[in-house]
């Protein structure tokens, strides 16, 4: 298959290289779910943020200012207010941000109301003990997913994802104005459209989407995710790795024969302790890990920890991507999973622990040759629990799949 569809996938976001991504991925997916819900726009904040200030008349000045915090960036970029003292307060007075903060407290109630607090819920109903704090979370095929990293395993120390997207420069918004801030913000909104409906980034539009100089690469994702979970980022750091796994401080995203990164360290409530998130971009297939092999070494060097799999092309299938599966499997005391993560065939049973959660039927039309039917009987056999919440490619909830595997 990937040599047909030429797929690669960056750790979570579908890339089809050949096959006009967006129209692919929305044509495989179920026909009534082929569109965000319409309500998306129309959600009531269940805790909005305060109301942006009055659109008014006070120009803009062009003139340069002072680059603003990467927090209040951060916060600016998510539509959440910022600093009274922050360069970014006379862009607020623009009517496109206004919009743009509008947008992200809908967008946001109506994720919280149909995902996230069920996720929540789930988990305090059958796995507690994600929610106590754990030294590291390998999130693979990932890309800049942190919003479902944060909601399945809040309390961890380090958070790892990978993904083949580019990081992108530190994001700089001080010398827009309108119109030109309009089209920047709109490009962020379209960017996150798809993990916002459908819980997973299709990466062809993101790429298109966040082209522009400023806004591009994964950054700034990370900041609306970020912000929008309640974070205060403290520090931001390129990083590379060598071919043994060392991490070195990098002047800019990348260097060549290297593993560019990023090392985000941030805060939660007052008091918290400090939480780091790692990004690297590389490719995760046996080839890549031959060509590049720093990620996993660096990877290795970590703690046992616990991983989280979705929307994950069903590439861990492949004879091709054998050495991250056995990665993830012997560097994983719990793994959360969707069934596009590792065959349930991989799993030894007298290692692990397997429970089955919301429905399994067969994958969308694009993946229809994984269909797994030993998993397919053990959800007859087991009659899981409902889920409440959709997860991955069968995004409604009366659809989704979930897989909790625990190592004995």
């Amino acid at each position: 298959m990937l040599a047909n569809l030429k797929l690669v996938l960056a750790a979570g976001l579908l890339f089809l290289p050949g096959l006009a991504e967006a129209q692919e991925i929305r044509r495989a997916l179920p026909v009534e779910q082929s569109s965000p819900p319409p309500e998306i726009r129309r959600a009531v904040p269940v805790n909005p943020a305060p109301p942006p200030p009055t659109p008014t008349s006070t120009p803009v000045p062009r003139q340069p200012v002072a680059p603003a915090s990467v927090n209040d960036t951060a916060h600016f970029l998510a539509g959440l207010p910022i600093s009274e003292n922050s360069s970014l307060v006379p862009l607020t007075h623009q009517s496109s941000w206004q919009q743009h903060a509008n947008f992200f407290n809908q967008a946001w109630a109506k994720l919280e109301a149909r995902q996230l607090s069920g996720i929540r819920t789930w988990e305090t109903s059958y796995l507690p003990e994600a929610r106590d704090p754990v030294p590291v979370v390998y999130y693979l095929f990932s890309g800049p997913d942190f919003l479902y990293a944060d909601q399945f395993f809040p309390s961890a120390s380090s958070y790892i994802l990978a993904g083949t997207e580019p990081i992108g420069p530190l994001p700089d918004v001080t010398h827009f104005g309108d119109p030109a801030l309009d089209s920047v913000l709109h490009n962020l909104q379209t960017a996150l459209n798809s993990v916002l409906s459908f819980s997973f980034f299709i990466t062809k539009d993101m790429k298109t989407d966040l082209q522009r100089e400023e806004l591009k690469g994964t950054l700034p994702i990370f900041y609306v995710f970020l912000a929008r979970a309640g974070k205060t980022i403290t520090d931001i750091t390129f990083l590379t790795l060598d071919k043994n796994g060392d991490p070195q401080i990098a002047t800019s995203p990348g260097a060549h024969g290297t593993t560019p990164g990023v090392r985000i360290t941030f805060t939660g409530e007052a008091g918290s302790a400090p939480q780091t998130l790692y990004y690297f971009t590389t490719d995760l297939s046996d080839e890549g890990i031959r060509s590049h092999p720093g990620f996993l070494k660096f990877c290795a060097a970590q703690s046992i920890g616990d991983s989280l799999l979705k929307s994950a092309s069903y590439l861990m299938f492949e004879p091709g991507f054998v050495t991250v599966r056995n990665f993830l499997l012997t560097h994983s005391k719990t793994l959360i999973q969707d069934d596009s993560g590792i065959p349930i065939t991989a799993f030894d049973q007298a290692k692990w622990n397997l429970r089955f959660f919301g429905s399994y039927s067969t994958p969308i039309d694009l993946f229809k040759q994984h269909f797994q039917p030993e998993l397919q009987a053990l959800y007859i056999q087991s009659h899981p629990p409902p889920l409440t919440f959709g997860i991955g490619y069968r995004w409604s909830r009366t659809r989704s799949t979930l897989i909790v595997a625990e190592h004995k």
